[in-house]
């Protein structure tokens, strides 16, 4: 065999060998799993017309229209979870690690190990979806509006209102942090990141359509988005079996959510985007800050506006309204007396962590509200 020919078969040779070592390494990259995007899309109509994919949902059989006239009723009452337990999933499916996260702070965060949890948000929102997906043993810290029995023994991380405390979360050796934007100081968050702890962003909107994605993006950062799909299709149907709970046949009742810290002087009115809007959409009122044309979630209020809006329900947060001494102190206000609830004295009360948390107790929650409202 001449040199020339062993040249070329140990040329072709060679590039074979590279041709293989390149398809490896495309196999490779495409088996690699992609970041988990911890700012996923909400998803309209979620429960209510569409499912967690968005697509259509077979029209529900409506409940039948209550003996009494809800136009007619009067007096307060107070909406409560006939469970106020964590349901958790069936699924056990170990947490796939590491995973790669786009935060939606901007940040790429990989989590490596979710031994020692800190889910914290205003809301209790993330405790909530933590402790659902069966990975509550490993929660090491909590915020102040985690309410549920289950918490109750962590040691809270938020000991001075909603603010977070940098010391007391690393005396707790987290191995990722859960939050949004709804908590902070931004300074803490620093700190964190620079002890070298893995701190994830989530959306901070609490409304129904956000429920899906929120929880797929809790299971996907900690490595179980099995039990992510067990608890969605879970929700969805607890959901949707207590929108049926909303009367039909009668004219909507007007309601309108405050928010109210009277020990602060805060006095808020719900708008769109609110959250409270989605809630009282799903137990069949007009929420009046939307029908009156208020263009943001939260707006001063005003005796104006509550004239305007003529609501018949008015809807609180329980702690709201012993700030202002209970429903005699809250018929106070500038404008209510003005109202058909003022008149009526139709207040309805709900725990503060219960009310806007839109976790996956969201469904207890929806059903809770409309007997409050229809059959207190």
């Amino acid at each position: 065999m001449t040199l020339v020919a062993r040249t070329s078969r140990t040329a072709i040779l060679v590039v074979l060998l590279l041709l293989v070592a390149v398809g490896c390494a495309s196999n490779a990259v495409a088996e690699q799993p992609a970041a988990v995007d911890a700012c996923r899309p909400p998803v309209k109509g979620f429960a209510v017309t569409t499912d967690a994919d968005g697509k259509q949902l077979p029209r529900a059989t409506k409940a039948p229209a209550t003996s009494a006239d809800p136009h007619t009723l009067t007096g307060p009452a107070t909406a409560t979870l006939t469970d106020h337990a964590i349901h958790t999933v069936t699924s056990a499916a170990a947490p796939k690690l590491p995973v790669d996260v786009k935060s939606c702070d901007g940040k790429q965060v990989q989590v490596k190990d979710v031994s020692r949890i800190i889910p914290v948000d205003l809301y209790g929102t993330l405790s909530e979806i933590v402790f659902s997906l069966g990975l509550g043993d490993k929660v090491v810290g909590r915020d102040t509006s985690t309410g549920f029995p289950e918490a109750a023994k962590l040691p809270k991380v938020t000991p001075s209102a909603h603010d977070l405390n940098a010391e007391a979360i690393l005396s707790l050796d987290p191995t990722v942090v859960l939050t949004d934007k709804s908590i902070g100081p931004p300074e803490v968050i620093e700190q964190l990141r620079a002890s070298g702890v893995p701190v994830i962003f989530f959306s901070d909107a609490r409304t129904m359509d956000g429920m899906p994605s929120q929880i797929r993006a809790v299971a996907g950062a900690l490595g179980v988005p099995e039990r992510g799909e067990e608890l969605v299709k879970r929700t969805s149907t607890e959901i949707s079996s207590a929108l049926a709970l909303a009367p039909t046949g009668e004219k909507p009742l007007r309601m309108t959510f405050l928010y109210i810290r009277g020990t602060a002087g805060v006095y808020l009115m719900s708008g769109p985007g609110s959250g409270a809007d989605a809630m009282i959409e799903a137990i069949g009122g007009i929420d009046t800050g939307t029908d009156i044309g208020l263009d943001k979630s939260f707006v001063p209020l005003t005796s104006e506006a509550l004239i305007r809006a003529q609501p018949e329900v008015i809807i609180v947060m329980t702690e709201g309204l012993k700030s202002v001494k209970g429903v005699d102190g809250l018929l106070k206000l500038p404008g209510l007396g003005q109202t058909p609830a003022g008149q009526h004295r139709r207040i309805i009360d709900m725990n503060d962590t219960e009310l806007l948390g839109f976790g996956p107790r969201t469904g207890r929650t929806v059903a809770a509200l409309a007997k409050a409202v229809y059959t207190p």
